[in-house]
This record gives structure tokens, C-alpha cells and sequence, in this order.
């Protein structure tokens, strides 16, 4: 195991949803030199600005986290960007990372980048067999680029970069901005905004069918860490809970969360996405020890309870 605590540590993405909750978890390891790099000063879709990080810092160990994301609308909207600017950011960061001598490097990955129609529950060995699908494979094709690239630097060079492919993750902190946020908070937004209005009615995307798996955020960061502490594997390894839900019954719950108890409508001409998503975590389990702690109704109900303080102070 490595101790982290003298470290110097870099997490791009740091001041983002993922990455706020990884340095949380750094500093109460104890880590005190942990470096949060903002884009306006290290926009890393520039190879000149990755160099210059690495060589400003000087870090031990870097968590790849920043990424262009979004929902399905967003994904849908934004292919080309969201290919290039997560390609070119990985690509270039982790060639800096070798040439600059980082130790090591732990890079996120996504659960869009399975295929389409992958065998539940979702098999690291299964992420080659078949195509994502089609409204994010762009970004899903990005992130396994960079799991290629991780593994041939292995390889060639002996860089120690892992990666992980988290599911979907929820919590405080997260993006509840309509155009671009992903289910839970669209869904939690849309339920207060009709709550508060004394509105009967919320519409959501697609016709509720598809299932997916949700992680908390805060033990999406433990898993992370406990990674860069315990795991030196080049192989990919899924976080989650290893759990599904219909998204017609996630948002059911989230209603009687946010005491919405109007009709939720249902716009079947909107995509559905993939149609499940659940994966097999024995592999986070067996190799550093991480198995998902906070139920998904508690984590709900402190995403809310967050969203709901959002709200009262203007920021939602």
C-alpha cells in the first residue's frame, strides 16, 4: 500500500463534481500538498499548457479527472467536442506525465464507453465488444483511447497510469444545469421547480424502460484513492454498486424525495440511451478493497436536501 500523506498531488478537475469529493478525501488522509489546476490557467486541450502543469508542480501522482461532459441532450449536441477535448486532454496529459516523470497517474473513464448491447453485468473483458451507444459514443470512444494509451505506456515506458471506469455518480455538488446535467439532478431540479410552482405535471425523457446503476459521489472518491493507495494493475477496473434501477422507478423516488406528487410525463420521442446499465465490481473489490457504502436512498435524500439549500440561497 502507498502512503499518500507526502505526496504531491495533482487533480485535474479538482474544483469539478468527482474531483472536489477526491480532494476532500485526500486532505482527511492527510495529504497536504494537493494542487487543484483551473482551466483558465491550465487549459489542458493545450499540449503547452499540460507541460507547463507538469513542470510547475512537479507532482508524485496525478488523478486525471477533468472532462467535457453532460447528459444525453449534451452528448447528443456536442459530439465532436466532447471527442476532441477529452481525447486531446488524456493524450497530451499523460505523455507530459511520462516525459515530466510522474509516478503515477489515475485516470477516470466512463461507463459510456461499453458497448451498446454489453452482456449485464458489465465485464471489464467487455468493453472491446461492440460499439457504444450511438448518442455518447464519441466520449465513450475518447476514454477508451486513453485506456490504450495507459496500457501501451505500461508497456513501452513502465508509466504506472490505471484506469477506472466509474458508473453513473450522484450527490451534492453536482450539475443541475437542465442543458447539460445528467438524470438525477435533471430529475431533482424539475420535481422542486414544479414543487414550488404548484405545477401537476413533470416531463421526462424517454419512456422510463432503460436501467442504469448509480454511484455516490462521496464513495466514487474513496474508490479513487484507495486505487492510487493499492492498485498498480494495467487492467480496467468498473466502481459501482453492482445494482440497477428502472429509470421509470428512479423517478418515482425522486418525486416523493423532493415531495413533488404531481404526473410525470413521459416524452418517448426523447432518447432512451443504452438500454442497461449495471456492472460487475468484483474486480474494485478484489484488487483494493472498495465496495460502495452509502445506500441509494440515503444518498438520495442528501442530494436532495443539498439541492434543496441550493435553491433557498439562489444558486439553483
Amino acid at each position: 500500500m502507498t502512503d499518500l500523506t507526502g505526496k504531491r498531488v495533482v487533480v485535474t478537475g479538482g474544483a469539478g463534481f468527482l474531483g472536489s469529493f477526491v480532494v476532500d478525501v485526500l486532505r482527511a488522509r492527510g495529504v497536504r500538498d494537493v494542487i487543484v489546476p483551473r482551466r483558465r490557467d491550465y487549459d489542458l486541450v493545450d499540449r503547452a499548457a499540460c507541460a507547463r502543469l507538469v513542470r510547475d508542480h512537479r507532482p508524485d501522482l496525478v488523478f486525471h479527472l477533468a472532462a467535457r461532459v453532460g447528459g444525453i441532450g449534451a452528448n447528443r449536441d456536442n459530439p465532436g467536442l466532447f471527442l476532441f477535448d477529452n481525447a486531446m486532454m488524456g493524450l497530451q496529459l499523460l505523455e507530459e506525465c511520462r516525459l515530466g516523470g510522474v509516478a503515477k497517474v489515475v485516470v477516470a473513464g466512463t461507463i459510456c464507453a461499453y458497448p451498446k448491447h454489453a452482456a449485464v453485468p458489465f465485464r471489464e473483458a467487455d468493453l472491446w465488444n461492440g460499439y457504444p451507444e450511438e448518442t455518447n459514443a464519441p466520449y465513450g470512444v475518447a476514454k477508451r483511447l486513453l485506456l490504450v494509451q495507459a496500457q501501451a505506456y505500461r508497456q513501452q515506458y513502465g508509466l504506472d497510469a490505471i484506469m477506472l471506469f466509474p458508473v453513473n455518480l450522484y450527490g451534492p455538488r453536482d450539475n443541475f444545469d437542465l442543458r447539460t446535467s445528467h438524470v438525477i439532478p435533471a430529475m431533482i431540479l424539475k420535481c422542486l421547480i414544479a414543487r414550488d410552482q404548484g405545477a401537476r405535471e413533470v416531463r421526462l425523457w424517454g419512456d422510463g424502460t432503460p436501467t442504469r446503476e448509480f454511484l455516490y459521489v462521496e464513495d466514487a472518491a474513496e474508490a479513487f484513492v484507495l486505487a492510487a493507495e493499492r492498485y498498480d494493475g494495467g487492467e480496467p477496473v468498473n466502481v459501482g454498486t453492482g445494482e440497477e434501477i428502472a429509470i421509470r422507478d428512479l423517478a418515482h423516488q425522486v418525486a416523493a424525495a423532493t415531495g413533488f406528487d404531481g404526473e410525470l410525463v413521459w416524452d418517448a420521442a426523447q432518447p432512451n440511451g443504452q438500454p442497461r446499465r449495471r456492472l460487475d465490481v468484483t474486480r474494485a473489490r478484489e484488487h483494493f478493497g472498495f465496495a460502495a457504502k452509502v445506500p441509494f436512498a440515503e444518498g438520495l435524500r442528501r442530494t436532495v436536501a443539498w439541492a434543496r439549500e441550493a435553491r433557498a440561497r439562489g444558486a439553483l
